[in-house]
Parts: C-alpha cells; structure tokens; sequence
C-alpha cells in the first residue's frame, strides 16, 4: 500500500488499518510500547497500538516533563517527573489520543489506537505493509493527523483464498499550516 499528499508526494506517518468485515474474536494486545522524550520532543511523533497495549513514557531530557491527554479515548495527566518516573498508561480504548506537556507548549505526539491487529505506519516513501488472512473482505482505513477535516479515508479489500497481497493507494488531502506551525512537524 502506499499513502500520499493531495499532490501526490509520499506520505510518511500515516496509520493505516485493516477491519474485518465480518470479525471474528480478535486477540486483545497484552504487550508493551514507547513513547520518549528527548530533545523536547516526544519521539515517535505518531504511534499506531491495539486496544489494550500499555505504553511507556521514558523522560530522557535533562529537564522533566508534565505529560497529558484530553482525548475522550484516553484521558490522563502525569505530574513533573524525570527518568522512568512516569506510570505506564493502558489504551483500553479505540480511538485518537493527543499527548501534550504542560510545560513545554510545543511538545506534541499522536496515538492511534485500533481494535485491529492489522495495522501499521507508512514510512518515509509513504509505503506501508500489512499481513492479512485470506478468504476475508476488510475495510481499510487510512489516518493521518493532519488530514484536512480530519477525515480518515477508507477502502474496501478482499482477499479471495489463496491470494498472498492487494495493492491499495490512498491520497490524502492536508490542513494547510500557518508559517509558525512549521515547528510542529
């Protein structure tokens, strides 16, 4: 699959997901991700997990950090703290998360969490690479946190029995930032 810009530019950082149509019982994630601070920054810039994982917030700036989510799928608020400090946080929800610093305005990450197995986040060449089962129709969808209206695209796909892959493009309209929004990205 790949994931470009309206102007038809790859398109890194965008979350791509793969719903069953007809699902059956979908394992829950019981494992673990990370989400750093470093350089002021939280580092990866957007994540993609399942219902269930349990992410890690590791302060490795020199200065602490007041990490927080508003997001209905996952509210918290973790108070200054430095090192390992910091609780890990279950994401027991579907749904887009906001994490921000309320000491340091600019610091800003993006946490997509899916009820599917089937996920993944395009590279920098805007490509992304997703194992699913055959014999099924899924609806795959396509997010990126600076979508235009904030839409999240979607396609359908079936997969006949025996068939090992399918070729899927989305294009992906982007909110135009202002010149001071440059330092965001």
């Amino acid at each position: 699959m790949q994931t470009l810009d309206g102007a038809g530019k790859p398109l890194a950082d965008v979350v791509v997901y793969a719903e069953p149509d007809s699902p059956a019982t979908l394992a829950r994630a019981t494992g673990t991700a990370q989400i750093e601070q470093k350089g002021l920054k939280f580092i990866p810039l957007v994540s993609v997990i399942q219902t269930g994982t349990t992410i890690l917030f590791p302060n490795n700036d020199r200065v602490r950090h007041h990490i927080y989510s508003y997001s209905p799928a996952h509210k918290f608020d973790q108070k200054l703290y430095s090192g390992q400090a910091a609780a890990p946080q279950v994401f027991d929800r579907a749904g887009t998360v906001v994490l921000g610093c309320n000491i340091h305005d600019r610091m800003v990450a993006y946490v997509k969490v899916v009820d599917t197995p089937y996920f993944a986040k395009s590279d920098s060449n805007g490509m992304v690479q997703i194992e699913l089962p055959a014999g099924a129709r899924y609806t795959v969808r396509a997010w990126h946190y600076n979508a235009a209206g904030g839409a999240t695209a979607e396609q359908p796909l079936s997969l006949k029995a025996g068939e090992t892959g399918a070729t899927l493009n989305f294009r992906i309209a982007l909110k135009t930032l202002a010149p001071d929004d440059s330092a965001l990205q």
